[in-house]
């Protein structure tokens, strides 16, 4: 992609941070290309028994899977590959960047005018940008303010990699409130991303916000029998990859256990 027609933002990571991004920004309008390299840490835990909304837990690997689909559906692009550097061309006010990515076909390089760094555990490809690193043993972390912005202009970090707290949930709210962050630094008109009945807004003699949306009853309930049918698909059968433990206790390295 050349720089004359950049993405508005790649996420680099396709954990939960990343993923949860990506669905908030693309919900947005912008255009959102997720990279990802490996396996999101999640799916070693062998059951999620702490995220709201799964009474009974759910399985990390489902998981996983349910957020993808999720940012899929709001309209985010995917590329299997690992960024291996982070180049920063523009300028405070008109910030640009290039990511040049390993994939199993060769090398290409990204544009973009926006970056969210959500790739636990790996930093390296940020080393060159400007941003402020901390190691701590095996681990880098970055440095952002209190939603998510790094010293260089454009360039975000979300999820574990900013040193929060190691929950699923947490890494969630941290990237959703980044996201939304980032929309607002674009100057993209953006409320609440709300989808109201029919009348919320304008039977109050209101527009409908930027991000929101109203709905008729008909389409309430068409959406709600396709939320029910997208979930009992997924939950229809056992996943069918199997349990992940740490890599180093097995001679995997994906860490997958033979069952």
């Amino acid at each position: 992609m050349s720089e004359t027609n950049p993405r508005d933002v790649l996420v680099v990571g396709g954990g939960v941070a990343g993923l949860t991004a990506a669905t908030f920004l693309a919900r947005a309008g912008l255009d959102t290309l997720v990279v990802n390299a490996g396996e999101s840490i999640v799916r070693r835990n062998a059951h999620l028994e702490n995220v709201p909304g799964f009474p009974a837990g759910v399985n990390s690997r489902l998981f996983t899977d349910l957020l993808t689909e999720q940012a899929d559906r709001s309209g985010a692009d995917f590329l299997t590959g690992l960024v291996v550097d982070l180049d920063v061309l523009g300028t405070e006010d008109d910030p640009l960047f290039e990511a040049t990515v390993e994939t199993e076909g060769g090398e290409e390089t990204i544009a973009a005018t926006r970056v969210i760094a959500a790739s636990w555990a790996d930093a390296s490809y940020l080393e060159d940008t400007g941003v402020e690193l901390r190691s701590a043993g095996s681990k880098t972390y970055v440095d952002v303010d209190d939603l998510g912005r790094t010293a260089v202009s454009g360039l975000y970090a979300a999820g574990r990699i900013t040193e929060i707290y190691h929950q699923t949930v947490v890494a969630a709210g941290d990237a959703a409130e980044t996201a939304i962050t980032l929309v607002h630094d674009t100057g993209t008109a953006f409320y609440n991303d709300w989808v109201t009945p029919e009348g919320y807004f304008t039977g109050r003699g209101r527009e409908v916000p930027p991000a929101c949306e109203e709905i008729d009853a008909d389409e309430r309930d068409r959406r709600e029998r396709e939320s029910r049918e997208v979930i009992q698909e997924f939950f229809a059968d056992d996943h069918p990859e199997p349990q992940r433990t740490h890599p180093s206790l097995v001679e995997d390295e994906l860490g997958r256990l033979d069952e």
